[in-house]
């Protein structure tokens, strides 16, 4: 059952101050009232505001004498789908919730709307239940961020600032404590004391830990009701429409904030602009600001990246006139006759792959590796001075100590977890989970990560086999044309069939990885989410990267020389294409990397509008007059907000976001030996991303519930150890994979000079190849009896110390920038070093009190585990703990078999 710790003084989070209260804190129109006279969000007797709003859709179609099994099983479903709304509604009701229905008649369907609200007490227990913060004392401090700073300094415009109106105001902030509700700020208006957010927040909270029936069988949660198709939707409403009045001209600080937040930043015009954060952390919560913030900050560091990257496939342009080795080539016509590529392939000449291997000059020169170490150490500094913007917007906007002392249990593990302890850190009586079941169920989920991550390699080595066959096949057509470009056709062939092969294994897994971590039964929303995201990032690296790995790095390497050729399953291993592997990799980050951005991004400009299409189709075909007859048409001009907002798409949160802007960080840092360009393919998509996203938040998704965040949580860990990836992997691609090394080493020994490079990299078939003796040349650093050559044991020790070197410099580099770039700016420090004082000289004047409660804590504190307590039967209200909960709320039952309230 739910167990409220002793009433005591808060002296460790109150700052006692007399401040004259701020009467529009709360409201999301600065200075608005937010229950106007123009304010559709409330219930009919136009004064209670809507919190929640629950929907769910009934067949009207009434049941017939030899009906299908079908159509019986539908209308049993429905009963009992009935039967759980009742019981879930009528227990919302004993828990003290406001409510009101509203039906809508169509020709074949009743759609119910059910608007909740939650009165004053009920705020009052969950707000200190969720420790909920609000405000003591108004920051007067302006919020600069650094390149306002810089620019501001240097004297040059600011081309990136704009004017947002209704600029949410800053508070220091504690938990809220009803004992000490005249200390807080506008605590005289009950209406507009709680931010919309946070009655939100606290309606969340009581729909995700009500039950609706056995708590054995999971039946807990409007989550669970929504999954098993009982509610429609569940959804807080949103602040009015997002459009501007039309031919009107308008105040900008009378604009809602999703008018303003569609103004300033979900509008394409707004693209140069600094993204408004606060108003997006006011009107969404930390969690959705926090994303934007991170996008933002990644979109603008890639600019100097781009910039270099491109001036270094410019200067491969350069390289493709003036390069020795590729005027050799180009020039050598019949003098380089090179021996068949597969067992059915004829000999072919050295020159004619002219073309192809000046194109490699763009992406193989000496400015990448100068290149990659630029981006290895951009990674590094990039992720340092995110951690100092992170750390100034936690101490912002209050969440900088969230995940340790704030973060409640999750509303689901609360209502099914079956033992509680005292936490140790807040007194409080907590859900708990045992450690080693939990174990188990880790393990075992690791155990299917390992099995799904298995598959991908299958499909690997399947789409290996399909380039080998699809080669052979295409020698045996005798076309000409398709025989001289078969290597190339079988590799984009390849890179297209194992993007559609990701996509596809992507959707199976995320949805397995949701059943598995649900399973573990995680404590915090933090918690569930890190080890939700860690599954499925281990599966899609490997099914991102593990054909771009192949490629980089095995492909060709085993392949043997004329006459003593490896072979897989019968068939000759693969070897790299005329051109070399590295044009290869180079078209396959381009095919996976923006072959997938340009996907998504269509899937997230078009798709949202037709799924918007199809769910205003399914709600208005038809509208039922009062007269009882069908009439055609749609909504009507007036329709009620919940109708309005119950259109909308829902929200599934950030993790596909996140998880594209991840991988794709992957691509620009791990190959970008490989692709120079990446940097600038991915600020090109952010930027159209940045703006596609704001309008499916503002536009076509339901509101979400707003969500507090410290961070952007594991993402962070998971950028890390892809830069650690980044600098091995690119140490190698340069030393084993790219022509750099091999370049360097034959001008060393040849005074400076690349003439005869071409022919220093050929080995010359033995005698006894084929029949007629006839000799050809093959890559690779052999004699004529298949032995390698001296230089290419002095090549592999160059290679080797290369690789040391280069990540031994880089990571002692990447270190230094760690060592001297702080985590948290000093200013942001002084800041909670003076808040910290500020608690101790508040915690002094209350010390009397103080000692009592301590005295009260040893006798109290204790870590024994308990057992949820038995039935009670009786179902009138225990004796209140503290003088917050309302005198009608009774807790809400945690017991499997009690009767419904």
């Amino acid at each position: 059952m739910m167990r409220r710790g002793e009433e005591r003084e808060d002296i460790t989070t109150l700052i006692s101050m007399t401040n004259t209260a701020d009467h529009s804190y709360g409201s999301m129109d600065t200075g608005i009232s937010q229950v106007s006279s123009g304010d559709k969000n409330v219930f009919s007797d136009g004064i209670t505001r809507i919190d929640f709003v629950l929907v769910w859709e009934e067949s009207l179609a009434v049941l017939k004498d030899g009906a299908s099994e079908k159509d019986k099983s539908s209308h049993a479903t429905q009963d009992s789908h009935r039967k759980w709304r009742e019981d879930f509604l009528s227990r919302l009701q004993a828990a003290g919730i406001d409510q009101e229905m509203r039906e809508v008649l169509q020709a074949k369907k009743k759609i119910s709307y059910v608007l909740l609200s939650a009165p004053w007490s009920v705020l009052c227990y969950y707000a200190e239940e969720i420790s909920l913060r609000v405000p003591l004392q108004m920051v007067t401090t302006p919020n600069y961020n650094w390149s306002e700073r810089m620019l501001e300094k240097t004297k040059i415009p600011n081309l990136m600032s704009q004017d947002v109106p209704s600029m949410p105001p800053d508070y220091y902030t504690c938990m809220f404590r009803t004992n000490k509700l005249e200390r807080f700020l506008g605590s005289e208006n009950k209406e507009t004391f709680f931010k919309t957010t946070q009655r939100h927040q606290v309606l969340y909270e009581i729909l995700a830990r009500t039950p609706y029936g056995a708590l054995k069988r999971g039946e807990v949660g409007i989550e669970r009701l929504l999954s098993e198709k009982a509610f429609s939707a569940a959804y807080p409403l949103h602040e009015g429409p997002f459009q501007m009045p039309e031919g009107k001209v308008v105040d900008p600080q009378s604009l809602s904030m999703r008018q303003i937040l569609h103004q300033y930043w979900a509008r394409w015009a707004s693209w140069k602009n600094y993204q408004p954060l606060d108003h997006i952390r006011e009107y969404y919560g930390e969690k959705i600001a926090l994303y934007f913030a991170w996008l933002g900050f990644y979109t603008g560091w890639l600019l100097p990246a781009a910039v270099v990257g491109t001036l270094v496939f410019l200067f491969g342009f350069w390289l493709m006139v003036t390069d020795a080795p590729a005027r050799e080539i180009c020039e050598s016509k019949d003098e380089f006759v090179m021996c068949p590529l597969c067992k059915i392939c004829s000999y072919w000449n050295l020159s004619s792959i002219c073309t192809t291997f000046k194109a490699g000059l763009l992406f193989d020169n000496g400015g990448t590796v100068f290149f990659s170490i630029f981006m290895a150490l951009w990674a590094v500094t990039f992720l340092e001075y995110w951690k100092r913007t992170s750390a100034v917007l936690a101490h912002r906007w209050d969440c900088s100590e969230f995940q340790e002392t704030e973060e409640r249990p999750r509303p689901e593990f609360t209502a099914t977890a079956p033992m509680t302890l005292r936490n140790p850190v807040t007194g409080a009586e907590e859900p708990y989970f045992p450690k080693r079941r939990r174990l188990n169920r880790t393990l075992t989920g690791g155990m299917v990560i390992m099995i799904m991550v298995s598959v991908v390699l299958m499909f690997v080595v399947a789409i290996i086999l399909y380039r080998v066959i699809l080669s052979i096949i295409i020698y045996k057509s005798h076309n000409v044309f398709l025989i001289f470009s078969a290597g190339r056709i079988a590799s984009l062939t390849g890179s297209v069939l194992n993007l559609l092969v990701i996509l596809m294994l992507s959707r199976v897994y995320i949805y397995l990885a949701q059943i598995l971590t649900r399973w573990e039964m995680h404590r915090t929303q933090t918690k569930y989410e890190d080890m939700f995201i860690l599954k499925v990032f281990i599966f899609q690296f490997v099914n991102f990267y593990s054909s771009p790995v192949y490629i980089a790095f095995f492909k060709g390497r085993f392949v043997g020389y004329p006459g003593n050729y490896y072979n897989l399953l019968g068939i000759r291993n693969e070897d790299c294409g005329a051109g070399g592997c590295l044009i290869e990799l180079a078209q396959e980050l381009l095919v996976i990397m923006v072959g997938k951005q340009v996907i998504n991004n269509i899937q997230e400009f078009i798709m949202p509008k037709l799924k918007s299409w199809w769910q205003k189709h399914k709600i208005h075909p038809k509208v039922r007059a009062d007269n009882g007859k069908v009439k055609e048409g749609g909504q009507t001009q007036d329709a009620a907000p919940w109708e309005t907002d119950y259109e909308l798409l829902l929200c599934e949160g950030l993790f596909d976001e996140y998880l594209e802007m991840v991988l794709q960080f992957g691509f620009i840092t791990i190959f970008v030996a490989a692709c120079p360009l990446a940097p600038l393919f991915a600020l090109i998509n952010n930027w159209v991303e940045v703006r596609l996203d704001a309008q499916k938040f503002v536009c076509q998704y339901r509101r979400p519930v707003a969500e507090r965040a410290q961070d952007i949580g594991i993402w962070l860990d998971i950028l890390q150890v892809i830069t650690y990836f980044a600098v091995i992997s690119n140490a190698f691609l340069i030393a084993f994979t790219s022509d750099f090394l091999p370049r360097l080493y034959y001008r060393y020994n040849n005074d400076g000079n690349l003439q005869g490079y071409v022919n220093f990299t050929l080995g010359t078939s033995p005698s006894n190849f084929n029949a007629n003796n006839t000799q050809c040349r093959y890559r690779g650093y052999r004699d004529r009896n298949g032995h390698f050559r001296p230089e290419y044991f002095h090549l592999l020790a160059c290679r080797l110390a290369f690789v040391i070197i280069f990540e031994h410099v880089v990571f002692l580099i990447g270190r230094l920038i760690d060592f001297m770039v702080p985590d948290i700016p000093e200013d942001v420090e002084i800041k909670i070093k003076r808040e910290h004082y500020m608690a101790k000289e508040a915690l002094a004047e209350n010390e009397a009190l103080g000692k009592v409660v301590v005295l009260l804590e040893k006798e109290n504190l204790s870590t024994e585990l308990r057992h949820r307590a038995k039935p009670q039967t009786s179902t009138a209200s225990p004796p209140r703990e503290s003088n917050s909960p309302p005198p009608l709320l009774n807790p809400i039952p945690e017991d499997p078999d009690r009767s419904p309230l």
